[in-house]
C-alpha cells in the first residue's frame, strides 16, 4: 500500500510542476493511467487506495480553487465525481481482468502439465517396458534352456540383454537429465578438456553398437584446450551421433568437425542423408518431439537435453539442412581457452 501511495504522489508532483502547461484536466487523465498501471501490478487494496488518493489529490491540488476540497464550478464538480467513480471502477475492473487472465494462465499450465505427464507416461510405458521384457525373456530362456542352447544362441541372447540394458539405461539417464534441467539443479563442472578426445569418446560409444553408417572425424591439431564440462558435452555429441545413426540409411557418412573461432568452440555434426523436413526443423528440440512416421524407439528427449546442456554453457545449437543433402547440427559455445596451448599454435 505504501508503494502505490508513493507512486501516486510521484506522478502528482510531476503533474503539479507542469500543470501550467498541460492543464488540470490532463492531470486527471495522467492520474487515471497511473491507477490503471497499478491495477495491473498490485493487489486490489493498494489499487483502491491509489484510486481514492488520486481523486483527493486532484481535487486539493489541481481543481480551482486549489489547496481546498471545495469546488465552486458545477462542471468541475461533475468532473470530479465522474473521475472518482471511473477511477474506482477502472481499478476494480483492471484488477478483475488481471485475475481472470491469471486463472486462465494457471488453467493452461495445468492442462499442459497434464498433457506432458500423459505424454511421458505413454512414452515410458513403451520405452521402458520393451527393454525390460527383452531382458526378462532372454534371462528366462537362458535359465530354462541353457544346456540346449548353442554357444551362438547364448551369445545372441546375451547381446540382446546388453542392448536392452543399454537402451533402458539411456532412457533413465534422459529422464534424470531432463529433471536436472527443469529444476535448475544442473551445475557445470568446467575444466580444461581436449575436444578431440571428447569427440573420440562419443564415437566409441556409438561404434560399440556395431553401426552400419560411416563416422568420419579428423582431429584438429591446432585446437586449444577449452574449459568445458567434458561429461555434458560428450553426452551432447553422443546424442547427436545417436540421432544421426537412428534416422539415416546404412550408406550414410556422418562427418564431425571441431574448430576454434574468436573465443568460441565450434562443433559440427553433418550427414549426407535425406535431411529434416523443413516444416519440422523448428520443433526438433522440443521435449518428446519425434519425427512423424519415424521408427519406434526413443522418448523424444535427446535433442531437448542436448540443447539444455549447450545452453547451460551459454552456447547455441542449430539444426539446418545442407544444400548438398542431409542435415547439420552446429554447436557454438563461448569458452575460455588454454593460453599456453593457444600461444603454441598461433
Amino acid at each position: 500500500m505504501l508503494l502505490s501511495s508513493l507512486i501516486v504522489f510521484a506522478v502528482a508532483i510531476g503533474c503539479f510542476i507542469s500543470v501550467s502547461i498541460i492543464g488540470y484536466k490532463v492531470v486527471a487523465l495522467l492520474l487515471l493511467v497511473t491507477v490503471s498501471v497499478l491495477a495491473m501490478l498490485l493487489d486490489i487494496l493498494p489499487v483502491l487506495l491509489a484510486a481514492v488518493l488520486s481523486a483527493l489529490i486532484w481535487n486539493f491540488f489541481f481543481i480551482p480553487p486549489i489547496y481546498t476540497f471545495h469546488i465552486d464550478n458545477t462542471a468541475d464538480l461533475l468532473m470530479f465525481l465522474m473521475y472518482f467513480v471511473i477511477a474506482l471502477v477502472n481499478a476494480v475492473l483492471t484488477f478483475k481482468i488481471r485475475e481472470a487472465e491469471n486463472k486462465v494462465r494457471d488453467k493452461e499450465e495445468k492442462e499442459n502439465a497434464i498433457k506432458l505427464y500423459n505424454t511421458l507416461l505413454n512414452s515410458l510405458s513403451h520405452e521402458l517396458r520393451t527393454p525390460i521384457a527383452t531382458i526378462i525373456g532372454s534371462v528366462d530362456t537362458l535359465k530354462e534352456h541353457q544346456t540346449q542352447l548353442s554357444k551362438e544362441n547364448q551369445q545372441t541372447l546375451l547381446n540382446e540383454i546388453d542392448l536392452a540394458a543399454t537402451r533402458l539405461n539411456r532412457q533413465v539417464e534422459n529422464l534424470l537429465n531432463m529433471s536436472r534441467l527443469e529444476t535448475g539443479m544442473l551445475r557445470l563442472n568446467a575444466d580444461w578438456c581436449d575436444v578431440n578426445e571428447l569427440i573420440y569418446n562419443a564415437i566409441q560409444k556409438i561404434e560399440l553398437n556395431t553401426i552400419r553408417q560411416t563416422i568420419a572425424f579428423i582431429p584438429s591439431q591446432t585446437l586449444p584446450l577449452f574449459k568445458l564440462d567434458a561429461a555434458l558435452m560428450e553426452e551432447v555429441v553422443h546424442t547427436l551421433l545417436h540421432n544421426a545413426v537412428q534416422y539415416t540409411s546404412e550408406q550414410t557418412v556422418i562427418a564431425i568437425t571441431a574448430s576454434y573461432e574468436h573465443e568460441y568452440c565450434l562443433i559440427e555434426i553433418a550427414d549426407n542423408g535425406n535431411g529434416f523436413p523443413e516444416s519440422e526443423i523448428a520443433f526438433a528440440f522440443d521435449k518428446f518431439y519425434r519425427l512423424p512416421y519415424s521408427k519406434a524407439g526413443g522418448t523424444g528427449l535427446g535433442l531437448s537435453i542436448a540443447k539444455g546442456f549447450v545452453e547451460a554453457h551459454h552456447g547455441t545449437i542449430v539444426l539446418k539442412n545442407r544444400n548438398t543433402g542431409g542435415a547439420v547440427f552446429t554447436i557454438r559455445i563461448p569458452a575460455e581457452t588454454s593460453f599456453i596451448n593457444h600461444l603454441k599454435y598461433e
